[in-house]
């Protein structure tokens, strides 16, 4: 059987090239869509994996929010880590045009060098490793918090709340 080849791509050249230890899990886009959906793919625990979602500041350039995956943000809390009014969700197409990344592929990491500010969901300090995307569809990388905190020069504050289950 043939030894599979870790797939490389701006993200894990970026981890290699800084020293930073790291893993990549695959999945299929195509059957895993949601972030829970990502987290169920790679075999990781919702709460363990974060998505990054694309915010707009009611004054200054875009922000880049990274959560767990099965958490709402609380655009609120985000006004407030970031000394802002109001901070608001970007739609699907401006958050792909402002990062050239697809939705399930936008990464903070893939983002360090184009001037997003990156809040960090405080709960990612519970785990020694957290996953999310690696700037691609179909690809998660998992690495430690704090590296991730000081590539990204991300800023912890408290963003997520858990949505309420649903019953009938």
């Amino acid at each position: 059987m043939a030894k599979k080849k870790s797939r490389k791509n701006l993200v894990t050249r970026l981890l290699a090239g800084k020293k930073i230890a790291y893993e990549t899990k695959s999945y299929d886009p195509d059957i895993f869509v949601s972030a829970p959906e990502v987290a169920e793919g790679i075999g990781m625990p919702a709460s363990q994996v974060f998505k990054t979602l694309v915010t707009l500041p009611d004054r200054g350039k875009p922000m880049l929010a990274v959560l767990p995956a099965d958490a709402e943000l609380d655009l609120k809390a985000l006004a407030r880590a970031a000394g802002v009014k109001k901070a608001r969700m970007a739609p699907l197409a401006a958050a792909e045009k402002m990062t050239g990344l697809k939705k399930g592929g936008i990464s903070s990491l893939a983002l360090i060098h184009r001037g997003f500010r990156v809040f960090l969901d405080e709960s990612a300090r519970r785990f020694d490793l957290i996953a999310m995307s690696a700037g691609e569809r179909g690809m998660q990388v998992i690495l430690a918090p704090d590296d991730f905190i000081r590539l990204t020069n991300a800023r912890l504050a408290p963003l997520a709340h858990r949505a309420a289950p649903h019953t009938t």
